[in-house]
């Protein structure tokens, strides 16, 4: 036998074995199904959240286990926050400080305005006594004129007139003085109440990481692993808890290229597991994915085409989760049945029980 024909041959029997396993595969997924329902192979799956420290810390306590169903803001774990406790003693002092920092300033504003009242009335005393001078200087000048009073009490007169006016000058000055003693005291309020402000609000953060530091759960769920344990150092983010969301449990399957193009969001899904098969679980499919998920990269003709794969979503009603909340475990594999046509009966062995 020549080596072409050799080669003819194996060529058949691959393009044979592909036929067989297509049209293999085509009767164990479309086995009894009508045109207007298509099925797909998946597991259930659900939301998975991870609970995790906001700040470095160790782990005082963690109060749940792996298994255990957890409600919506129920405390999982606590980290150690005995430096957390010293920084707020310390913030509290600082603070209790800045408060009377503020009224010592307050005391120190009022001292000044007295001292500016009596500087202001040593003013109004001196230029009165100015005012007395300066007539008593202008009555001698007039009679020195007349030789009625002599020089030396004319230069008395003059050198009072003078101390007077410089009194006055001497007065306002420490008016003055006063005003700007008054500004810098009240400079000082303003500066005790930032101090004060300072420490309120490192107080409230100090109070802000207390609180990150008490782990909840974010929603109702069940604890899957327990990533770290208690005594562990862990950096920010670390992760001490996994839980499951099983308010938003769905099934992920996928369907060729064909019957993806079908599918509507809110479309009917089935699903039934390989746990239970005797049940049927209602779902809506909620997404259908717009890019192909499997290989070819480049398609170039219509028969690639149809080989491309499209990921299908079928989400479980959360009121149905809630009823059979105890039962929900993920990973469970299955077949998803979606009905592309509203108008097509579903087969009778998918009608049911259902689960309600």
């Amino acid at each position: 036998m020549s080596t072409s024909v050799k080669r003819w041959l194996v060529a058949a029997v691959i393009v044979a074995a592909v036929v067989a396993g297509y049209y293999a595969w085509q009767a164990v997924n479309h086995r009894g199904l009508p045109a207007g329902i298509a099925s797909g192979n998946g597991r259930i799956e659900a939301v998975e959240i991870d609970i995790s420290t906001k700040a470095p810390g160790r782990i005082k306590e963690i109060l749940v286990n792996e298994g255990d169903f957890v409600q919506p803001n129920e405390v999982v774990a606590r980290m150690d926050t005995a430096q957390l406790d010293a920084q707020m003693r310390q913030a509290e002092a600082q603070l209790q400080r800045a408060q009377i920092g503020v009224h010592t300033a307050e005391a120190q504003v009022a001292q000044r305005n007295a001292e500016r009242g009596a500087a202001d009335a040593v003013v109004a005393q001196r230029q009165a006594q100015l005012d007395v001078a300066q007539k008593r200087l202008e009555r001698s000048t007039l009679l020195a004129r007349s030789n009625t009073v002599s020089q030396q009490v004319l230069d008395d007169d003059r050198a009072n007139a003078e101390g007077a006016r410089a009194a006055v000058a001497a007065a306002q000055a420490q008016l003055a003085a006063s005003d700007a003693a008054i500004n810098a005291a009240k400079a000082l309020v303003v500066d005790a109440k930032a101090a004060v402000d300072a420490a309120q609000a490192a107080i409230e953060s100090i109070k802000a990481d207390l609180n990150d530091s008490i782990l909840r759960a974010p929603r109702e769920g069940r604890v899957q692993y327990r990533v770290a344990q208690e005594g562990e150092v862990l950096s920010a983010g670390g992760r001490v808890l996994n839980m499951v969301d099983l308010g938003d449990v769905y099934m992920t399957f996928f369907l060729p290229t064909a019957e993806a193009g079908r599918v509507s969001i809110g479309s009917e899904v089935r699903l039934v597991l390989d746990a239970l098969p005797n049940y049927v679980i209602p779902a809506r499919a909620t997404y259908v994915s717009d890019v192909a998920q499997f290989t070819p990269k480049t398609v170039e003709t219509e028969e690639e085409r149809q080989k491309l794969m499209f990921r299908i979503k079928a989400q479980i009603s959360p009121d149905l989760l809630k009823k059979y909340i105890q039962l929900v475990k993920t990973g469970l594999p299955g077949v998803a049945y979606i009905r592309l046509d509203p108008d097509v009966e579903w087969p009778a062995n998918l009608q049911g029980p259902i689960a309600q």
